[in-house]
């Protein structure tokens, strides 16, 4: 029962994640309007066919922002764990493979940043870069790496004992090759669990930077600030937060389905 339980998460997180990503995508290269067009006489029209994300305080496409807006986030998002991800990975190999004083001397550096809640060290990091894209995407990905780096830590030291890596040393294979050849594959499933863990993360990092106005700056659409800036209107205009609110949501549930999925199904339910 648990595994077909666990065969649904997986497919539905699949279904959602394609999707949203599909139409993420799809925003790189076509939306509906141009997302910073203004149009006073379409000031908060409700959803129409025209508008089927309906406009907000200027008259602008909310779809055509959402869709910009998403891709923004998505940058970021993948920015973060791809720079968290690489150096908590290495970090964690390293230190759970060798132990003895590097593991010592990495491992204290990382419980300093991770002493610091993630999206707090990226805020100070922020207020001391200042606000834009590359800048957000450096302070979380630096933030993040923490995280990366105890969960491949813990799980080099619970397999750099089996006998496959013992026999692997006896008969003279490489350090590199027995770390990312013989270990790295079987940690797979704990690690791309991590890695949408990361995603979401980052996602709603992002947003809630942008939200603060330190994120993704005018003129580049942000889901974040999307939700901000619809706080004033929403007895006129609802669609203004609802639409950006739920494009988030359904990103982050079909990335976190997705990931519980891959550790249950492949992970053994650890």
């Amino acid at each position: 029962m648990k595994r077909k339980l666990t065969s649904h998460n997986f497919i539905l997180g699949a279904v959602i994640t394609v999707i949203m990503l599909s139409l993420i995508l799809l925003g790189f290269v076509w939306t509906p309007y141009d997302p910073e067009a203004m149009q006073g006489s379409l000031k908060l029209h409700a959803p129409s066919l025209t508008h089927p994300f309906g406009t907000d305080q200027f008259g602008r496409d909310i779809l055509s922002r959402v869709l910009s807006g998403a891709g923004s986030t998505l940058l970021i998002a993948l920015g973060t764990i791809l720079l968290g991800g690489i150096i908590g990975i290495l970090t964690g190999a390293l230190t759970g493979y060798f132990g003895g004083w590097l593991d010592e001397g990495l491992m204290r550096i990382n419980d300093a940043l991770a002493a610091f809640p993630s999206v707090l060290l990226a805020l100070v990091m922020i207020a001391l870069l200042g606000p834009g894209t590359y800048k957000v995407m450096l302070a979380l990905g630096i933030a993040f790496i923490p995280s990366f780096a105890r969960i491949v830590r813990g799980e080099f030291l619970r397999l750099r004992e089996m006998d496959y890596v013992t026999s692997a040393k006896l008969i003279g294979v490489s350090t590199p090759r027995i770390l990312f050849v013989h270990i790295l594959p079987n940690i797979l499933p704990a690690l791309l669990s991590a890695l949408a863990i990361g995603f979401n993360n980052a996602v709603l990092a992002e947003a809630s930077m942008s939200y603060l106005g330190i994120g993704v700056q005018p003129p580049d659409a942000s889901l974040g600030r999307m939700l901000s800036e619809s706080q004033t209107y929403l007895a006129g205009g609802p669609w203004c937060a609802v639409f950006p609110g739920l494009f988030l949501v359904l990103l982050i549930l079909g990335v976190g389905l997705l990931g519980e999925g891959i550790l249950d199904q492949f992970g053994g339910g650890r």
